[in-house]
């Protein structure tokens, strides 16, 4: 009988090369020693396979040699060992999965998707958010088990009192319960998807930002005038060239051209991703000719300073719906086409073909229609009985 190469004393020093135990079974030796790992060879229809039964300072003879006998039972009864190994990984990974909780998915997500946000702060609120209103809920749950009453119990404390930051938090939750179905940690429909049904209306009855009446908007706009702060002034800024918060808060000197009256905002920064154009009216830049000149920022606020700000002033009214403000009375009292006010809102264009022959900015058209509503915005403010029985016109 041939004695076999390899021998207890010999796994840790023996040569590079392939050593042969015998019943297809070989120590694998590479990197001048460096390397050592067990490798089983068969054949299975005509071809050769190799699986590897693990390196050789975890793996001892003797358990290399049970592996072998295993694979070789194996291939007795027909089945392929590389094959019924990936089979059984695939069965580990479906029961392991059976045991992941709804955080691990969400930082999971978070982990994969978090550096294409837009800015910090969009980051942070992602966490933020899942940690005040969700990991003490739902986090430690099998995300498999997660059910809409489940996800109701995160929202809904804060629906009506928080509504904003409600819709938010069930976007997320929606998102993440998506990508627990593509990753197969869970089957069948999002659980998320029609929470919202089961919750009442917020109180401006449609869903969106609580916006003030156009008729309104000069007798707010004269009082925000009278307020003294920073906060005010972005306010009022943010009214009158109809932009978000963030690009608000977000802006800096080098994006605005006084000169030109002209406010780029770059398209990392803007929720359509692409660059935005604004024209300011004589009035917003007063109110940037009027403020720190050596500040980077114009508006050095918290997100929140301008909401705070409203509050005390209209506490049933959002800064975001003041765009609602500016498209209702867009719509209603002027001629401008829409096409023109979808611009001056940087609303992104869902009809690729339309958005395709929109090459242009439309800017010299939208100059004309900020200046109306900055026009508008300044106007005297008119008594409620008179309001009742006229249109305003641009």
């Amino acid at each position: 009988m041939k004695r076999k190469t390899i021998t207890t004393c010999t796994v840790q020093t023996i040569g590079d090369g392939w050593h042969h135990d015998g019943h297809g079974l070989y120590l694998q030796v590479t990197n001048n020693g460096a390397g050592r790992s067990w490798v089983f060879r068969y054949s299975m229809n005509g071809r050769q396979k190799y699986i590897g039964l693990g390196p050789a300072h975890t793996i001892t003879l003797a358990e290399a040699r049970e592996k072998a006998l295993a694979a070789r039972k194996l291939r007795l009864e027909n089945i392929d060992p590389l094959a019924e190994r990936q089979r059984q990984k695939q069965t580990l990974i479906a029961e392991q999965a059976k045991a992941i909780t709804f955080k691990d998915v969400a930082e999971g997500y978070l982990d994969l998707h978090l550096d294409s946000f837009k800015n910090l702060k969009h980051r942070e609120q992602w966490r933020s958010t899942l940690a005040t209103y969700v990991y003490p809920k739902i986090g430690n749950m099998i995300v498999a088990t997660v059910e809409s009453p489940d996800v109701l119990r995160c929202v809904e404390p804060i629906w009506k009192t928080k509504h904003e930051t409600a819709s938010r938090v069930l976007q997320r939750i929606t998102r993440i319960l998506d990508y627990a179905k593509t990753r197969q940690y869970r089957t069948g429909d999002n659980p998320a998807a029609r929470v919202a049904e089961a919750l009442p209306k917020p109180k401006n009855g449609n869903g969106h930002h609580a916006a003030l009446p156009y008729a309104e908007i000069p007798a707010f706009m004269a009082e925000l005038r009278e307020r003294d702060s920073l906060s005010a002034r972005a306010l009022e800024f943010t009214i009158l060239t109809a932009a978000r918060t963030g690009e608000t808060i977000g802006a800096t000197r080098d994006e605005i051209d006084l000169k030109a009256r002209t406010w780029t905002i770059p398209a990392e920064r803007m929720k359509a991703g692409q660059e935005h154009r604004v024209p300011l009216c004589e009035r917003a830049v007063e109110i940037l000719q009027g403020l720190d000149q050596r500040n980077k920022r114009p508006f050095e606020l918290s997100n929140m300073a301008m909401a705070e700000c409203l509050k005390g002033m209209r506490p049933d009214v959002t800064v975001h719906g003041f765009r609602s403000t500016f498209m209702d009375w867009s719509h209603e009292t002027t001629s401008h086409p829409k096409t023109v006010v979808d611009m001056a809102l940087a609303h992104k264009i869902p009809d690729r073909v339309e958005a395709a022959y929109r090459r242009g900015d439309l800017f010299a058209k939208r100059t004309k229609l900020m200046a109306a509503w900055a026009q508008y915005c300044a106007k005297e403010p008119i008594s409620a009985s008179v309001v009742d029985f006229r249109r305003h016109s641009s």
